[in-house]
């Protein structure tokens, strides 16, 4: 018998309900991806208001890599319930922030001193790591990339490249930000094609220094290693480590924002691993917590520490909660072998999507590293043109079948997957069923379609 148990058409009368006061009580711009209201989770699943059990391929947008109510997590919050809930880690420190600190030093790239900072949020870390490398170089200017996603605050929403639905409505932005290519190959901006093109991206930021912003007023370059919200697009192996050169060259840092692809998510522990880079600042937040909210900023010692005391932190910065939840949630993924276990749910996906992509003219692009992985979804006349109703169409069709999933993309046509890692194959195979029911689905509906009708101007 199967994880999945649907008792109603979904979504159910209690998550209807449920919608109708979501709807007038909670402002529309806090948008939900699905009508699906949970009332518990564990592990892989997710069980809603009405009764019915999913199978989770969302993970809360990545936050729970070592799976909803993880023991080991859940035992950490528990015991730090009994002893505080919070005193300000400015005001009367506690050691759980300590010793995170002290296991992200440990944890991240590089082989020389590192310092931490936690905050709550990863749009709060970006934030902070920008002020940070500004304070570091004396230099105002940073360079991000176009399909990255760095949050919703200001400085965030700056650096963030997509405009509908997160930029659009609230200009103005925050100055001394330049956006360039990303190394996103299945659509390339310069029109090439890897290897061949020697990885003209990553080299063409030296174009940028003489048209369009000077590299000694840059103080960082910030990159996603795998774009997130963006589409989960992996760039060649060798792209990170070019643009670091060119960082280390010019006196510039380099941040990596491992938000979505960090704690297990790609098979390491951070993304920038698989490139062999080591970044100045990492940023990290989502399944840093097992299912807290918390995030951090990681660097070298020297950066970290050229701001003055009282110049970083937040009230509720580091809490203790989520900082015995983070340790914990390390330790889940050190001992349970999560890193090893990404590689080997990403493979079984791959294997099974690059089958589709055979059968099914609409997967323009299968890719991502470890378990991050995607379908790109195009038109059935195998034109590169954008698909995102399909996309849609194939979400909807998945939630109502009892698998949850979301999609990304600048123009909202790809499926991705963010399945906590210690999902079962037996699960994961399930999900996938779904997901391929889904894609015939949506093939079927094409193929049925009536033809476009050509109406002659005035005659409706």
């Amino acid at each position: 018998m199967g994880t999945i148990r649907l008792v109603t058409a979904i979504p159910g009368p209690r998550s209807q309900a449920l919608a109708q006061r979501s709807a007038r009580a909670v402002a529309r711009g806090v948008a939900q991806l699905t009508p699906i209201f949970a009332a518990r989770a564990h592990g892989a699943t997710i069980e809603d208001v009405d009764g019915n059990t999913f199978l989770d391929l969302a993970g809360g947008i990545g936050c729970v890599n070592v799976g909803h109510r993880n023991p080991d997590v859940t035992a950490a919050i528990h015991s730090q319930v009994d002893r505080f809930l919070h005193t300000c880690f400015m005001v009367t420190p506690y050691e759980g922030y300590i010793a995170l600190a002290e296991k992200l030093n440990d944890l991240a790239p590089g082989d020389f001193p590192k310092k931490t900072m936690l905050v709550n949020t990863g749009a709060e870390a970006i934030e902070n790591a920008v002020k940070v490398a500004r304070a570091y170089t004396g230099r105002p200017s940073v360079i991000c990339f176009e399909d990255g996603f760095h949050g919703r605050t200001l400085l965030t929403l700056s650096l963030t490249s997509k405009t509908h639905p997160y930029k659009a409505g609230f200009a103005p932005f925050a100055t001394d930000i330049y956006r360039i290519p990303y190394a996103y190959c299945y659509r390339c901006s310069y029109n090439l094609k890897y290897p061949s093109c020697n990885v003209h991206c990553a080299h063409h930021i030296e174009d940028t220094f003489k048209r369009v912003v000077a590299a000694e007023s840059v103080a960082a370059i910030i990159a996603e290693p795998v774009l997130g919200e963006g589409g989960f697009v992996a760039p060649p192996l060798e792209w990170l480590g070019i643009v670091q050169d060119l960082c280390r060259h010019h006196g510039i840092l380099l941040i990596a924002d491992e938000v979505q692809t960090g704690f297990g998510r790609t098979g390491k522990f951070f993304a920038c691993q698989h490139y062999g880079a080591v970044p100045d600042l990492v940023v990290t937040a989502k399944s840093l917590g097992g299912g807290l909210p918390i995030a951090a900023v990681t660097g070298r010692a020297e950066i970290m520490d050229k701001t003055g005391p009282g110049s970083l932190g937040g009230t509720f910065g580091g809490n203790p909660l989520a900082c015995e939840a983070s340790l914990a949630a390390i330790r889940a993924i050190e001992q349970g072998g999560l890193n090893d276990r990404a590689l080997h749910l990403g493979e079984r996906f791959r294997t099974r999507a690059l089958a589709w992509r055979e059968r099914f003219p609409l997967i323009g692009d299968v890719r991502g590293l470890g378990a991050m992985q995607a379908l790109e979804l195009i038109q059935p006349d195998g034109s590169r043109d954008p698909n995102p109703e399909a996309t849609k169409s194939i979400a909807r069709y998945c939630y109502e079948h009892g698998v949850i999933l979301v999609t990304a993309g600048t123009y909202g046509n790809v499926i991705r997957m963010l399945m906590p890692l210690v999902i079962s194959d037996e699960q994961m195979d399930e999900g996938l069923e779904v997901l391929e029911a889904a894609l015939m689905n949506a093939a079927q509906a094409r193929q049925t379609a009536p033809a476009d009708v050509n109406i002659p101007a005035g005659a409706a």
